[in-house]
């Protein structure tokens, strides 16, 4: 259980620290994310983005044999 809260943990930091390299890449900005704006408040639902991102950690899992 500990080595996969590490593991999970380090994943969310690596992606934090490529998030402005993803970004520049049009990771984000795919059309099928969602961004609601209500007043103040600010939505965002990246479902394209996790989708593609599922795809290629995928095959790249798969090319490398896990």
């Amino acid at each position: 259980m500990l080595k996969w809260l590490i593991t999970l943990v380090a994943i969310l930091l690596v992606l934090g620290l490529a998030t402005p390299w993803l970004q520049r890449l049009g990771l984000g900005r795919l059309p099928g994310d969602v961004h609601l704006r209500r007043g103040r408040r600010s939505f965002y639902f990246p479902f394209a983005s996790v989708v593609l991102l599922s795809l290629a950690l995928t095959l790249l899992m798969r090319l490398f044999g896990r």
